[in-house]
Parts: structure tokens; C-alpha cells; sequence
């Protein structure tokens, strides 16, 4: 069979209009495709009746007293709901569906309630579904262990279970319906200038991802590269294919190539610098430091280090616990809070010359301060103060003239 599987996330399917839409896109691909899998988030965001962030609005300190195995059994309840509010409207238009939970649709994972791994996925049940003529209809974002444990897979999830049951059905595509058209080249709620790339690679969305632009889930973007199923990020309410995003010789096929120094600009608010210094070398620094930070749990990025300094960021929520930490172990440690992590991100500059002093002359010629700086092939990061942020990312994305086709 060729299948499609198609996504649609919490804002398509918020309300009586964008489900009109929705209902549009799968009769197209029924249309043009011999089997149809949908996959759906909860309905709406944050104070809408069924969103996951409502659901937990129900409990006492947003389930903190709850135990985990418990809040997912109530988390999962949104993507149920959204599922089989969708199969009824299906019906209606005489479109036969069947509505299939996590679990039903063969997600099989680990018992790490709340941030759960797939482990399997056994998609029996949908194919025979399909086999019938029916659209599969799946509540994203869990599954169950092998013992029936009900689990959710984190934020991002659906994305998740989408490419997932993509890869275990041998789906021809998937696409990811969303409240944009595409994959920007920054957010174009912070850079009006930004506009929708038409390919992309799966290294460039996984940098992206992983650097905080809204593109689709990390792992998602990981599995996709691995059984290499071409994605479409696209806007519900149009009729637009949005991003493309395939492996480079896919691409390659299907356009003229064309390498860019520098794809997109993405970002994360919300980042404190933590900065240790000592007047001498001291061999035990860093493992000092890093393993009280991973004895309590606490999640690193952005790491520089030195014979006598170490340098990195915590979410500005874990700031003060770090600092007491460290004060602990007898560390003065140097603390910013409310900092931003900034991302230039571009397969193109892997080799190249000149592009980290092109981010330089572009903030500090407009006194931005770079407080702290690391790379790799294909991404340059910088820490700017939090209050300046906004004007980095449009200095950047004007630097490198990320507007023009």
C-alpha cells in the first residue's frame, strides 16, 4: 500500500474551522494516497478546555504530588479526545475511520512515565484498518509498556508517535500540520523579514530542533533521517507544501543545488551563565564541578572550559540552586542570569572562513556583548544578554542577508 501518515498539532485542531481544514487535507491525500494515518495532539493550548497544559491545570501544584504513572494515565486523555472528536467528523462526511490510542496502534515503550522511549511499534492494527478502507485515526503522544502501563512520550510527542508509525508502516511521507507555513528562517514573530525555506537537509532541522527553533520534536527529526522519510512541515489552513525536508540527495533530485553558508538563526531565552575561576591551574576544577552538577541532576550546555575556568548555562529556573551548589564546595561562582543562547546554523559554513567574524562585526558593531562563544561544522553559538537578544537575532538574519531566496 502506499500510506501517508499526517500530523496535526494542537492549534490545527483547536476549533470547528481549523477541523474543516483538517477534514480537507485527509480527503486529499485519500485521494492521491491508498492509506491514510492520522495522527493528532490535544486540542488547543494552555486554557483551552483539553490541552495538555489544562489537563494539568486540574491537579494540585500541576501534579508535583502525583505520582508520574498516574499523571500520564490523565495526559493521555487530551490526544483521546482530540482523536475521536476528528473520527466523528469523518464520519459525517461518510469517510470511514477507526480511532486508536497509542497503545492500540502497537507503541510499545519503556515505563519512564512522562519522558517514555519506543522501545517497538507494531502497527498490525492499523494496517488491517487500512486494509478496510478506513482512516487510522491516533492519539499522539504515548503508548504503553509491555505490561499495558499507559505512558506519554514528553513535549513534542506526537510528532514523535507520527514518524514513528511513518517508518514502521514503510509511509511514503509524513506531514506535519501546523500555525505556519514551513520552516522559517528565524522566528517571524522576532524577525518580520524571516521566510519559509522550501528544502531543507535532516542535519540542518536536527541543528535547528536541537537549538531551539519550533520545527519538529529532536528525535523525531532523528528517526526520520534513519529510515529516511521525507517530511513536509506545512500550515493547515492552506493548500502550500510548506518545507521539504529529505536527505541531501533527495534534494538534490528535486531542485537545484545550492549551498548556503548559513540556513537559519534559531534561539533559547531563559539560559544563565555559570562561570567558576580560579587564580591558578587546577586539574580537579572541571571534574569537581560537573559531577556535583550531574549528582543533583542538573542538565548542562554551552561548555567551555580551561586549564583554571569552566563556563556554562543552566535554565535560569536552576540558576540559584547551582550557585548554592558550587558556593558549597567552596566555589565563588559568577552567575548571569536571564541570558539568551543565540544559533547561526548552516551546513555551508562547515570549512569556510570569515563567518564567526561576520557574527562579531554584526553585534559587537551595534553593542551586543558575546558573552560566551563555541561551534561545531555547522552551527556557531553565542550567549547574549537576555535584553538584547531580539536584536541579535534580526542583526543576524540582516547580516547574512537570510531574507533574499
Amino acid at each position: 500500500m502506499e500510506i501517508i501518515v499526517q500530523k496535526f498539532g494542537g492549534t490545527s485542531v483547536r476549533d470547528e474551522r481549523l477541523r474543516e481544514r483538517v477534514l480537507q487535507h485527509i480527503a486529499e491525500a485519500r485521494r492521491t494516497y491508498d492509506g491514510v494515518v492520522v495522527v493528532v495532539s490535544a486540542m488547543g493550548r494552555k486554557g483551552e478546555p483539553y490541552a495538555t497544559d489544562s489537563l494539568l491545570d486540574l491537579l494540585e501544584g500541576r501534579g508535583k504530588y502525583l505520582p508520574a504513572r498516574e499523571r500520564d494515565l490523565l495526559l493521555t486523555t487530551g490526544e483521546i479526545i482530540s482523536a475521536v472528536v476528528l473520527a466523528d467528523l469523518l464520519w459525517r462526511q461518510d469517510i470511514p475511520a477507526t480511532v486508536f490510542t497509542g497503545a492500540q496502534a502497537g507503541i510499545v515503550t519503556d515505563a519512564r512515565f512522562g519522558e517514555a522511549q519506543i522501545l517497538d511499534v507494531r502497527p498490525d492494527r492499523l494496517r488491517a484498518a487500512l486494509e478496510r478502507g478506513r482512516v487510522a485515526v491516533v492519539a499522539g503522544f504515548q503508548g504503553s509498556t509491555e505490561d499495558g502501563e499507559l505512558t506519554t512520550l514528553g513535549r513534542g510527542g506526537s510528532d514523535i508517535t507520527a514518524v514513528a508509525l511513518a517508518a514502521a508502516l514503510g509511509a511514503r511521507r509524513l506531514d506535519i500540520f501546523t500555525d505556519v507555513n514551513g520552516v522559517f528562517t528565524a522566528d517571524p514573530r522576532i524577525v518580520e523579514e524571516a521566510r519559509p525555506l522550501k528544502y531543507l537537509t535532516y542535519a540542518e532541522v536536527a541543528n535547528l530542533a536541537h537549538l531551539g527553533a519550533r520545527v519538529l520534536h529532536p528525535r523525531a527529526v532523528e528517526i526520520a533521517m534513519q529510515y529516511n522519510i521525507p517530511v513536509r512541515v506545512r500550515s493547515t489552513t492552506s493548500d502550500d507544501e510548506g518545507t521539504l525536508i529529505a536527505s541531501l540527495s533527495e534534494l538534490r533530485a528535486r531542485a537545484p543545488f545550492r549551498e548556503r553558508v548559513v540556513t537559519g538563526i534559531a534561539h533559547v531565552f531563559g539560559v544563565t551563565q555559570i562561570k567558576v575561576v580560579r587564580e591558578t591551574v587546577d586539574p580537579e576544577l572541571q571534574l569537581v564541578v560537573f559531577r556535583a552538577m550531574a549528582e543533583h541532576g542538573i542538565s548542562v550546555d554551552f561548555i567551555n572550559v580551561s586549564p583554571n575556568s569552566v563556563a556554562y548555562t543552566v535554565r535560569d529556573e536552576e540558576g540559584e540552586r547551582v550557585a548554592e551548589i558550587l558556593r558549597g564546595l567552596g566555589f565563588e561562582p559568577i552567575v548571569t542570569p536571564g541570558c539568551a543562547k543565540v544559533s547561526v546554523v548552516g551546513a555551508g559554513m562547515a570549512g569556510r572562513p570569515g563567518v564567526m567574524s561576520r557574527i562579531v562585526e554584526a553585534l559587537v558593531g551595534h553593542d551586543i556583548p558575546i558573552l560566551q562563544a563555541a561551534d561545531s561544522h555547522t552551527t556557531i553559538w553565542v550567549l547574549v544578554p537576555g535584553e538584547r537578544a531580539q536584536d541579535a537575532i534580526r542583526l543576524l538574519h540582516r547580516h547574512f542577508e537570510l531574507e533574499r531566496e
